[in-house]
């Protein structure tokens, strides 16, 4: 039973008070008195008692029973059909002439204030059973930095101070490709000057070796339809290291997620995770950063294991 702050008397007490004049027939202005309480809620709950049973005791609902204003079931069955076609409270409040706030409330009360992926097909999960059955591969761009950040600059007066005005130069690009294996989500990353496809297969030339060096044989490699994936040059090195090249599906980044989710984290955690003085200094930090993510931080997708214990118990399993 769920109490207010104030509350003077709990299940208990409520007994009690009530047993002190229905069993020992104390008068009732006594025993309130004794309980703390008005004489007028001391025989509230001796005639719920009476009449109910101890159930008479428990609290009851202070919601109205009916309300005229209610959204008739009709109208609300419509408002969550429409929102199932994916359309925002605003617009349903507008097709259907009603106050934002009141659509607004029904969604959340139905559970649907929130679209998310409400009306669509819903995910396909997958994880493959062996390490280097696929190895998802992606590129990021990042801009080079050339001066300390807002972060270390600080607010306006302090960067005119320091001689950054608004109208900066763009200092150009960096391409921080990666690999990650989708059964063991161990993961490898270099930060080189362009996503070319020559640098794209000597990327995958490293890449391979080193998941070989990890025990692990790469089968297929998965990547979007970037030009650097789709050249002849990337196709004669995947068939050199007799590997099978798949591709995402166009205008679905959601295939190669793995490697999506991995960026994300990787920027959260080395790229935008610390404040450097230039470009070398974040690339220099990007090793210790994958040997942490690699060998001590615990994926939930993997029930809370590391990447190396994850590989370590597949090779055992499949050794």
């Amino acid at each position: 039973m769920r109490l207010h702050a104030n509350a003077a008397l709990t299940l208990n007490q409520r007994k009690k008070m009530v047993m002190s004049v229905v069993a020992e027939h104390r008068p009732v202005s006594e025993v309130a008195a004794a309980f703390q309480v008005s004489e007028p809620t001391a025989r509230k709950w001796i005639k719920r008692y009476v009449v109910e049973g101890e159930l008479g005791l428990l609290d009851r609902s202070s919601a109205p029973k009916t309300v005229a204003n209610r959204t008739p079931a009709p109208r609300v069955e419509a408002i969550a059909a429409l929102r199932r076609m994916r359309f925002t409270g605003p617009q349903i409040a507008e097709l259907l002439e009603m106050a934002d706030s009141t659509v607004s409330g029904i969604l959340k009360r139905l559970g649907m204030g929130r679209l998310g992926r409400l009306g669509l097909q819903p995910p396909v999960r997958y994880e493959r059973q062996r390490p280097g059955e696929l190895i998802h591969i992606d590129i990021k761009k990042l801009g080079r930095i050339a001066r300390p950040g807002h972060a270390m600059l600080g607010g306006a007066p302090a960067r005119a101070a320091a001689g950054y005005h608004r109208r900066a130069h763009s200092h150009g690009w960096e391409f921080v490709h990666i690999a990650i294996d989708d059964a063991t989500r161990l993961a490898y990353a270099e930060v080189l000057d362009d996503e070319k496809a020559t640098t794209a297969v000597a990327f995958l030339h490293r890449a391979t070796a080193f998941f070989a060096r990890h025990g692990i044989i790469v089968e297929r490699v998965l990547t979007d339809n970037g030009s650097a994936y789709i050249s002849k040059a990337h196709a004669i090195a995947c068939r050199q290291l007799s590997i099978r090249h798949l591709r995402t599906r166009a205008y679905r980044p959601q295939t190669n997620g793995k490697a999506e989710r991995f960026i994300r984290t990787m920027l959260d955690g080395w790229a935008y995770g610390a404040i450097y003085r230039n470009s070398t200094e974040r690339t220099a930090a990007l090793d210790g950063w994958l040997d942490y993510y690699n060998h001590r931080r615990r994926h939930s997708a993997l029930s809370r294991q590391t990447p190396a214990r994850r590989l370590n118990n597949l090779l055992g399993a499949y050794s």
